[in-house]
């Protein structure tokens, strides 16, 4: 395979490279993997950790460092595990991309490029090299050991619900601001059923390539055995159970949890439809659990988020849906809104103000964007008295009332058409885990419950004689500039949203 010829600005690859008492092949490695072809306009570093070998491999490894600087190097005090030292070499990466290369020959550096096009083509976010790929030559190994990689294959794809043909290569390329983001927690071989099932959830675009494999025997050094593999089905079911997928503290990473309840989405869809004209901004669009929902029929859906994490989300989600615009908008910056002047007819601010500190100022610079007669439509936390540890680790400064939310519209200049609450019977579970357990979540095993009896409890919801956990609130922009906004205040109803 020649190389990438690609018209591209300097760009590096981070190879990570796990060592563990490799003395015999270690240096034969790190010399194909620096001589290893790359695009003309890539450069390399080589970010090495030593898992404490006991064979003296790290002292080749310290020689070898002081000889070629693109080498990193790095020690655990003690072995700790594969997975433990590829988020050692993760955290130390500084390239574009991140390739992770074992240190036992087993797999061929000359396949770098054939790796790095679905990637460099803008196709994939992460590239996984496939030893069952028809594809070059392999070295033929026993009957079992190929057996058991293709059925913790086949288990990985039913809960991950890809279908890949080779979960268990090492031969993994991600673009390196993504893998920083995905928290590892496996420190064996169970990094990768772990990082497989996270990036299925985090909808990374995944391709395959087939790579050639010379494997070792046991008796060759093959580190590998079977109980690893029984730990793999292991991993597989915690990580399709537990949705621990942003390596920094999201406040907003309840958002992942609620793509699993699409009872409430559904719910919450029906309440705000009504209210949603043709041509729509949704600011603080997440990971589009609503934009997926509100969407369909308009001429112009513009999904707006700040966060590069749930933009990259976005991005593949609405990749082939016409009429979605994805669009980088800070709403608390308001030349990230410059040239949006009367633009849509719908507004939709929804789990957004309450973790703004100047909620007003981004209300002024979004009733800019809207035309005379179209409507902001804002969903915010309501009653403040249940204020408490969840919403803190969500990030939300404040939760509103009925009364502060219809001050805070109308002072804005929007004539309110209607205000209320909603999800009733979610209010004392809320108070329970912030006010009385101070809990920082709620388990996906109570979300899942909640969803399951949605369909029941949205039919007491107007029965119910209390507030309901979240605030619907529409406001109009009015129609004529100089039409004031007190005239069309006496218009306003105060309603239950059911």
């Amino acid at each position: 395979m020649g190389l990438l010829n690609c018209n591209l600005p300097p760009m590096k690859l981070s190879i990570l490279m796990p060592v563990y008492n490799e003395r015999t092949v270690v240096e034969r490695c790190i010399s194909l993997v620096l001589t290893a072809p790359l695009p003309e306009n890539m450069e390399r570093e080589l970010v090495i950790v030593d898992d404490c070998s006991t064979d003296g491999t790290f002292a080749i490894l310290e020689r070898l460092a002081a000889a070629f600087p693109q080498i990193r190097l790095y020690q655990h005090p003690v072995n700790r595990g594969k997975g433990a030292a590829v988020r050692t070499a993760i955290e130390k990466a500084t390239g574009d991309f991140s390739l992770i290369q074992d240190a036992d020959l087993e797999y061929d550096p000359s396949e770098y490029p054939r790796l790095l096009r679905p990637l460099l083509d803008g196709h994939a976010d992460a590239v996984f090299g496939s030893r069952y790929l028809a594809g070059d030559q392999s070295r033929v190994l026993p009957f079992w050991h190929s057996m058991i990689n293709k059925g913790l294959t086949l288990v990985s794809n039913m809960f991950c619900n890809l279908n890949l043909t080779d979960m268990e290569t090492c031969y993994k390329v991600f673009r390196t601001d993504l893998l920083k983001s995905v928290p590892i927690r496996s420190d064996r071989f169970g990094f990768e059923p772990e990082i497989v099932m996270k990036s299925a959830k985090r909808q990374f675009r995944i391709y395959e390539v087939p790579i050639s494999y010379h494997g070792r025997t046991y008796e060759e050094g093959k580190k590998i055995g079977w109980k690893d593999g029984l730990k793999a089905f292991a991993v597989i079911f915690k990580f399709w159970l537990i949705d621990d997928l942003y390596a920094a503290p999201y406040g907003r990473g309840v958002l992942n949890n609620l793509t699993g309840t699409p009872q409430y989405l559904r719910w919450l869809a029906v309440k705000l439809r009504p209210h949603v004209g043709d041509e729509v901004l949704e600011i603080g669009a997440g990971i589009g659990n609503l934009t997926a929902r509100l969407m369909s029929r308009r001429k112009l859906y513009v999904a707006a988020e700040k966060d590069p994490l749930h933009l990259h989300a976005l991005r593949n989600r609405f990749l082939r849906t016409p009429n979605v615009v994805v669009q980088r908008i800070d709403p608390a910056n308001a030349s990230d809104l410059a040239g949006l002047e009367n633009c849509f007819d719908t507004v939709l601010c929804l789990n957004v103000l309450e973790h703004l500190d100047d909620d007003g100022r981004v209300l002024e610079s979004l009733a800019a964007t809207i035309r005379p007669g179209g409507s902001l439509v804002v969903l915010v936390p309501n009653v403040p008295g249940v204020y408490g540890s969840l919403d803190r680790k969500m990030g939300h400064h404040r939760r509103y009332s009925q009364a502060t939310i219809r001050q805070l519209l109308t002072m804005h200049g929007f004539a309110m058409e209607s205000v209320g609450s909603f999800n009733k019977v979610a209010l004392l579970p809320w108070w329970a885990y912030g006010k009385l357990f101070h809990a920082g979540r709620i388990s996906k095993l109570v979300l899942k419950i909640f969803d399951k009896s949605v369909w029941f409890w949205r039919r007491l919801d107007v029965l119910m004689p209390w507030p309901g956990l979240s605030l619907v609130a529409v406001g109009r922009k009015p129609a004529s500039p100089d039409a004031p906004v007190s005239s069309m205040v006496s218009h306003e109803t105060t309603r239950d949203v059911n």
